[in-house]
């Protein structure tokens, strides 16, 4: 077997990347309408947003994606890099896909002079806070949110 292989995500990975999108809502219980498929990979790919992502790949196959975003802070005069979304094929999980996606973010981040990269799961997620306590630290707070529409 082949090693894991990262790379950012780009235009030409739509057709691979959308059933990992899929994978990744469905372990989540959510669902989006096509049209934000097109809009999130569109921002993610495109350039012009602060926000894009990486693969993880093993033979030509991807194994998994995360997505990250630039956005300013109230705690320092650098940008803060927020890891949004992790998720690797069944399959391949438990065999350091994530950790390498989450080390790739944390590099690109630590390159674009970030102060720090920070992320959530949900408290049900076991395996993945299995690997966020190796690679992180936790940092206590609870998320609250209102929706607006």
């Amino acid at each position: 077997m082949s090693e894991i292989t990262i790379r950012p995500l780009v235009a030409g990975d739509r057709a691979a990347w959308e059933p990992l999108w899929e994978g990744y809502l469905t372990f989540y219980k959510s669902s989006l309408p096509p049209e934000l498929y097109d809009l999130t990979f569109k921002r993610l790919t495109g350039g012009s947003d602060p926000m894009g992502g990486f693969v993880a790949e093993r033979d030509g196959r991807m194994l998994g994606i995360v997505h990250w975003v630039m956005h300013r802070t109230t705690w320092s005069a650098k940008d803060i890099c927020y890891l949004q979304d992790l998720f690797t094929v069944p399959d391949a999980r438990g065999g350091g896909v994530g950790r390498k996606l989450i080390e790739a973010v944390r590099q690109m981040a630590q390159a674009k002079n970030a102060y720090r990269v920070y992320w959530q799961t949900h408290e049900t997620n076991l395996a993945g806070q299995e690997l966020y306590d190796k690679v992180a630290d936790k940092s206590g707070f609870i998320v609250y949110r209102q929706a607006l529409s």
